[in-house]
């Protein structure tokens, strides 16, 4: 009995292909042995529809008799092109029965994994820390860094091959840049798409290769790097810098995380763009007022306490906060009044006639 391919991908006859390709690989997301709902048999049905249904040959067949004259059966595979089914082998190996054929995957899962597109090859990130005082995490500061890592080499920029030598075909992919690898499944056998690793994927290579890389393109080596460190940064921030972490052949660097530690001060402690210090008082200054020198961070600055100050209260010096942008916080100076343990004969008769003054 005929299976009915339309029905199976639920889709009308008169569908587009776009279409079809569409409902398969939702399907075939959906019913993936791999997964932990999937269904092993429905999944090999959608591959069987869709490698009829798929190709504008076999359909016009199967619309007009109902079956397939072109190869041997529904189980053939369809175009299925430019997959590299390397991460999923382990899931199909040791498969038995089943007609053998052969696909690649890519245009099917390459949606559920990369958006439609097949991420460019690239190098490791990397990750290091580094410290930074206080007053640098408030202004800003930039920081020299040694590090060693895979770097493209100078000498032949990364083409592998001696400067000024010719290209040629890459022998092990034909200039294809890509490599084809078969292995046994339950479906039968599968083609499986890789990257070629002589090439990088680019199809050709030097007939020299590089002294200096002996044709790696890359090579380990140490590079001193410029971090510039925002103002205003936080302890535990993490700064990224694009394309400077590990290099690698045919495709872009990885990046470089920087995790920034902010060294504690003994004074001064950040709340969002303003600065909080603490400022003793005596309690005859804060009682009659005075003009205390502050120390800030832009330098020693006079501070005018005002007559009557209250334990606790704030002042507030504009402008002597974290940078942000064109602006800038405030420094926010809390008062704490400095209370006297022990009093003198003298001292003591003197705030005895305060109480008598009623204060």
């Amino acid at each position: 009995m005929n299976k009915d391919y339309y029905n199976i991908l639920g889709v009308k006859k008169d569908a587009s292909q776009d279409d079809i390709k569409k409902a398969f690989r939702k399907l075939a997301h959906q019913y993936h042995p791999d997964k932990k709902d999937g269904d092993e048999k429905k999944f090999k049905e959608v591959n069987e529809a869709y490698s009829v249904l798929g190709n504008e040959k076999k359909r016009a067949e199967y619309d007009s008799y109902g079956r397939v004259f072109s190869g041997a059966g529904g189980a053939q595979g369809g175009d299925f092109s430019d997959f590299d089914f390397s991460n999923f082998a382990g899931g199909f190996g040791g498969g038995q029965g089943g007609a053998g054929f052969e696909f690649d995957l890519g245009d099917i899962f390459s949606d559920f994994f990369g958006g439609g597109r097949r991420r460019q090859r690239r190098g490791n990130d990397i990750s290091i820390d580094i410290e930074v005082s206080f007053e640098d995490s408030v202004f800003g500061t930039e920081r020299n860094v040694i590090l060693t890592k895979t770097n493209l080499c100078e000498k032949c920029k990364g083409s592998g091959g001696e400067p000024g030598t010719k290209m040629k075909q890459c022998p092990t992919c034909a200039g294809k840049g890509k490599i084809h690898e078969s292995s046994r499944s339950f479906f039968g056998s599968i083609n499986i798409q890789k990257l070629c690793p002589e090439c990088a994927g680019r199809g050709n290579v030097p007939e020299e290769k590089c002294s200096n890389c002996r044709g790696a393109g890359v090579l380990r080596s140490q590079e001193e790097i410029k971090i510039k460190i925002p103002a205003g940064i936080e302890n535990g921030e993490m700064i990224r810098m694009g394309g400077m972490g590990e290099a690698i052949k045919g495709g872009e660097a990885g990046d470089l995380y920087i995790k920034v530690h902010v060294k504690k001060h003994s004074d001064f402690r950040k709340d969002g763009n303003n600065l909080i210090m603490d400022l003793n008082v005596k309690l005859s200054d804060a009682l009659l007022g005075d003009t205390y020198k502050v120390k800030t961070l832009d330098g020693v600055i006079d501070l005018k306490i005002p007559q009557g100050v209250n334990h606790g209260d704030i002042l507030r010096v504009r402008g002597k906060g974290v940078p942000r942008g064109s602006s800038r916080g405030d420094l926010l100076v809390r008062v704490k009044i400095d209370f006297p343990k022990k009093l003198s004969k003298k001292a003591k008769k003197l705030i005895e006639d305060l109480r008598g003054e009623g204060i």
